[in-house]
Formats: structure tokens, sequence, C-alpha cells
């Protein structure tokens, strides 16, 4: 499991350190280079098996479902295989960087199965977001599965 948060700088040919740990356990995930796809105001790095389930869930919406063939549209064709080099650093395509607005400090979240890659004040942002509305966020949260 991918927990806890760092701060890099992100270098002028668009490269970020990977924690070591975090990079320790997306090998151990899985031998092939890791996934970065988009979401709506950040990064995601998977390890490539979860990734490739996380698509097949995706994949597996009726075609015919507008919704369903735009986020398949949004999220597979935005990704990119990021191996990580000698130093551990993945490169981020510039398409992603400009989406996530990367440009000096990626805060580094380790968030279960995958791995954040934040702007941080975009991250700062949603942290403070997150806590303002925490009573009712977690009540619905406690909803699910029962």
């Amino acid at each position: 499991m991918f927990r806890g948060r760092f701060v890099h700088a992100i270098d002028v040919k668009g490269r970020v350190s990977i924690p070591a740990g975090f990079r320790m356990e997306l090998q151990r995930r899985s031998q092939l280079a890791p996934i970065l796809t988009i979401q709506p105001e950040h990064l995601v790095l998977y390890a490539r098996e979860d990734f490739d389930a996380f698509a097949k869930r995706l994949i597996d919406v009726d075609p015919l479902r507008t919704e369903g063939r735009a986020l398949q549209r949004f999220l597979i064709s935005n990704s990119d295989e990021c191996e990580p080099d000698a130093q551990g650093r993945i490169l981020i395509p510039p398409h992603l960087r400009s989406h996530a607005q990367l440009e000096r400090e990626v805060v580094i979240a380790g968030v279960g199965n995958s791995i954040e890659l934040w702007d941080r004040r975009r991250f700062e942002e949603d942290q403070a977001r997150t806590l303002a509305r925490f009573a009712e966020i977690s009540t619905e949260v406690s909803k699910i599965g029962h």
C-alpha cells in the first residue's frame, strides 16, 4: 500500500523523483513500467497491473453510454508509461504537466493502490476543501457498502 506524502521539485526537463519506498512498492506490484494518468486536478501513478484493472472497469462500461466513452477517452487516452530512470525519477509528459499545473513543487501522495502527483498549491487547496467538508464527506463515505 502507498501512504504518506512528500514534496519534490520538478526539474526543467519535467522529471520528478519518486520516493524510494514508493518505487520499491511499484516494483513489488509489477515488473512493467508504471502508468501515469490524469484526473481533473492532478495526476495518478499506478503499477501496471493496477492500472490495467482500473482500465478494464472503464472498458467494461457500455460503449453506447456517452458518459462512459467520455471517461474512457479522458483517462485512458491521457495515460503514459513512466519508467523510472537510474536516479528514481519519472519524466512527466508535457501535456500531463500542463494539465496538472506542475511547475516547481510537486506533492507525491500515497493513496492506497496509487500515487497522486499534485502541484503543491492545488494539493493544499484540496486538503482545505476536504477539511472544511470533513463531517459531510465522512458521513457519506460511511454509507458506502451498508
